[in-house]
């Protein structure tokens, strides 16, 4: 594996290990929180001893470990704690927001279970074995190489497009005390006017919503509680508004929000266009891989979300595609509190292929038998779990407006079927089946990768989305994560020669296709991440590589 620098961002400069004690769950909050982020013990089978900073990853600068281990081998975290006096209530829940491979987790010498899967969060009732001073166990197995479980863009032989690979625990781990009737979950469905809560285990009880002119409350019957609006206030990334709320059930309170707004697809003057709260959108937006020069999968302070995102929209962005990663909530809540539209891609697994998945289609083989995307049925299995849990994990929030389910064949199978499997968990956004190619199958829009070649855009039945473009590379000096390689789909040694470009690529290209029914355009990208320097940040995000009010007058040109 090439050594790259150690590039920190602000927030990794001034680092304390204390900053991701932020209550991480925005959408259904409660007072009981007891975080177990910052140092733990770990060891790696003969491999390493020493202390770890959860919720980082070990390959990470900001873990204090930074090394990479072989594929496969055993993680072993340790931690002590101790609560404080009246924390324990009639339930203890564990949480954990994502452990990297298959996790083993022991509280006081009790294994409480397993989990498969890197991305999605999960917990456990410690009731019966929690204590006032404890002992957690976790054991960790990361097979990436099998390639069974969903992995994204992490490799062993990073390089060019594939980075650095993560394992462990990578988003935060916190304990919280309930009451023995308690709401367990939320599940928050919206239109124009009207939004109908469904609160899991609630039989009874009220939802106070939160209102300038003061509150209003209504009542939770069979778990379910409905409002109806008179003068609703829709969401848009131009005006982000947010309904707050608490929720009450026998003795427990929750704090909650939703949004007003409706996404869908239909013709405007003969084109087929996604309509935003009944109107016609343009989707001006950037490929985000979510990663960082320090923590790998995780910023340093999780702030580093609102920074990106305000960075674009200063740029005149209002869409993120979330590229095959599923971020902490805190990044879902900024996007929904800032006004950001997510585009978020679920995560690949299967064997990528370079001549089958990037090679033939850059030459122009887009249609591909779904025969020859081989994948086993352990590993079609991990997709559709890890694409259910996807869904159920970010359905409430009000940003995220648009799902992609395999990008440019990564794991590709039965894209009719997973369609269909994806529209039953969800309606109320669009689908984006096949994104670059080996389309052909059942989706919402027509979804393209244009690199190497002008974008020219044919009139379709369907909503076009350029769902990939550009890749301009400028790499900025003392910014760049590696000297000697550089990775992108054009390359630039001037500011002044990669600003004009990009300019130029927008006002002759992409503004002159929305007329062909053009809906949205996802430049790449956001940052550069490791060798790959076609970003509008730097990978340590210090720098900005396009004057931003020039920019963003282009940007205003995108409009329907």
């Amino acid at each position: 594996m090439r050594e790259i620098k150690h590039l920190l961002t602000k927030a990794g400069e001034s680092f304390s290990g204390c900053e991701h004690n932020k209550y991480p769950r925005p959408q259904l909050v409660r007072e009981s929180y007891f975080s177990l982020n910052g140092a733990w013990d770990f060891s790696v089978s003969g491999l390493f001893s020493g202390e770890i900073i959860v919720p980082f990853s070990p390959e990470s600068l900001l873990s204090r470990v930074h090394k990479v281990f072989p594929d496969a081998t055993p993680l072993t975290y340790k931690k002590q704690f101790t609560l404080h006096q009246g924390f324990i209530k009639d339930n203890v829940i564990l949480h954990f927001g994502a452990v990297d491979g298959i996790c083993s987790v022991y509280l006081n010498d009790h294994l409480l279970g397993v989990h498969m899967g890197g991305y999605d969060s999960f917990s456990f009732d410690v009731t019966d074995y929690i204590n006032r001073e404890n002992t957690i166990a976790i054991e960790v197995i990361d097979a990436l190489k099998d390639h069974t479980y969903p992995y994204g863009k992490q490799s062993y032989k990073r390089g060019g497009m594939w980075y650095t690979p993560i394992s462990g625990i990578w988003q935060s781990v916190w304990l919280e005390s309930v009451p023995r009737d308690y709401i367990k979950s939320l599940k928050i469905d919206t239109g124009l006017d009207f939004c109908k809560i469904y609160l899991e285990g609630a039989t009874n009880g009220e939802v106070t919503l939160h209102l300038p002119e003061g509150d209003k409350c209504y009542p939770i019957i069979n778990e379910y509680c409905k409002i109806k609006f008179d003068s609703p206030i829709l969401w848009s990334p131009e005006s982000p508004h947010l309904y707050h709320f608490t929720a009450k059930y026998a003795r427990d309170e929750i704090k909650s929000y939703f949004a007003l707004r409706k996404i869908e697809v239909d013709k405007v003057g003969g084109i087929a266009r996604i309509l935003l709260n009944g109107k016609p959108y343009f989707f001006n937006g950037v490929l985000d891989q979510g990663y960082f020069s320090d923590g790998i999968y995780t910023p340093a302070d999780p702030s580093e979300y609102e920074n990106d995102i305000l960075k674009m929209k200063s740029l005149g962005f209002n869409t993120i595609r979330k590229h095959i990663k599923i971020e902490p909530e805190e990044f879902y809540y900024q996007c929904d509190r800032l006004g950001m539209v997510v585009f978020q891609d679920m995560v690949n697994n299967g064997k990528y292929s370079f001549l089958r998945d990037t090679a033939l289609p850059t030459i122009g083989i887009k249609r591909l038998s779904e025969k020859l995307l081989k994948r086993t049925d352990k590993q079609k299995n991990a997709f559709v779990d890890s694409l259910k849990k996807t869904v159920s994990q970010l359905y409430n929030h009000p940003s995220v407006c648009y799902y992609t389910i395999f990008n440019e064949g990564w794991g590709q199978f039965d894209s009719d079927k997973m369609y269909f499997t994806l529209k039953e968990l969800d309606q109320s956004r669009i689908v984006d089946t096949n994104s670059g190619w080996f389309g052909g199958h059942t989706s919402d829009v027509e979804s393209l990768h244009v690199y190497f070649k002008r974008v020219k855009i044919k009139e379709s039945k369907k909503p076009i989305i350029l769902s990939e473009f550009g890749g301009y590379s400028y790499k900025v000096s003392d910014h760049c994560a590696n000297d000697k390689k550089t990775y992108g789909y054009k390359l630039f040694k001037e500011q002044g020669a990669f600003e004009d470009a990009l300019i130029s690529l927008y006002e002759n290209e992409v503004i002159p296709s929305i007329k062909n029914g053009l809906c949205g355009a996802i430049y790449t990208q956001l940052s550069d991440v490791e060798d790959e320097t076609n970003g509008f940040l730097t990978y340590d995000r210090r720098v900005c590589k396009v004057n931003e009010q020039r920019f963003r007058e282009v940007m205003e040109k995108l409009k329907i």
